[in-house]
């Protein structure tokens, strides 16, 4: 149960990170998007976006070799995580003008 549940998060967070990419920022919390100014808003998108990406893959590519070769996936999902995370922050802070 636990596999799929790796699956679908993955694909969840690699749908929003999509929609973000495209500028559509509806799915951040308006508190994480208030500061951010209009002209910069296809940017925070795909910068937010490609963050989510990178969680959301690492998720189904865990999944898919866990399922194949039964390895753990904490290996794949934490630098994965990792980075998914600092680019998000990088996002934050460069865009919306702080985490909070």
């Amino acid at each position: 149960m636990e596999d799929i549940a790796l699956l679908v998060l993955g694909i969840l967070i690699s749908i929003m990170g999509i929609v973000n990419c495209t500028g559509n920022i509806s799915t951040i919390h308006s508190y994480n998007r208030r500061n951010v100014k209009e002209e910069d808003i296809p940017h925070y998108g795909k910068v937010m976006g490609i963050g989510s990406l990178i969680i959301g893959l690492a998720l189904i590519v865990a999944y898919i070799l866990k399922l194949t070769t039964n390895l753990p996936a904490e290996p794949i999902i934490l630098p994965a995580f990792i980075a998914g995370i600092l680019v998000l922050l990088y996002g934050q802070i460069k865009y919306n003008k702080g985490i909070f």
